[in-house]
């Protein structure tokens, strides 16, 4: 990374398909990258990193990631670390429900409110993660 490029940090969701607690990870990867920090991180499907794409692997290798997984396996964190990046911290969606309880996440191509709101909860926390592995005030909202 040169000096000129900001410091970003890759969010990577789990990919889940069909059940609900993957479907909680990649809302809560587009609420943090499309919403809360969008100059401070970047997406990168896990996908991706399965099937080897260069450019998505350079990210992961280039800045520090945050791993977002729907359940135990924690495949997202697995998968960055098997591509030669370094996860700053992971994110279990079961752990975070667990504080959450209240929020239950129903639906897989659409999740309810409650999903939705479970999602946001988790995006915001992973926000104060961001702005302190880029050196930004939490407080001031990233900026």
């Amino acid at each position: 990374m040169n000096g000129a490029e900001p410091k970003r940090v890759v969010v990577v969701p789990c990919s889940g398909i069909g059940k609900a607690f993957g479907s909680v990870a990649r809302e809560a990867g587009y609420d943090l990258c499309e919403d809360l920090r969008p100059d401070t991180t970047q997406l990168v499907a896990l996908s991706k990193l399965v099937m080897g794409e260069e450019q998505a692997r350079q990210r992961v290798q280039l800045w520090p990631a945050i791993t977002i997984d729907g359940c135990k396996l924690g495949c997202a964190a697995k998968l960055v670390r098997h591509s030669g990046g370094t996860v700053a911290r992971e994110i279990a969606v079961l752990d975070i429900y667990r504080q959450h309880k209240e929020l239950k996440p129903e639906g897989i191509a659409e999740l309810n409110e409650e999903g939705r709101k479970l999602a946001r909860a988790i995006a915001e926390d992973i926000a104060v993660s961001v702005d302190e592995l880029c050196g930004r005030d939490a407080s001031k909202g990233g900026e």
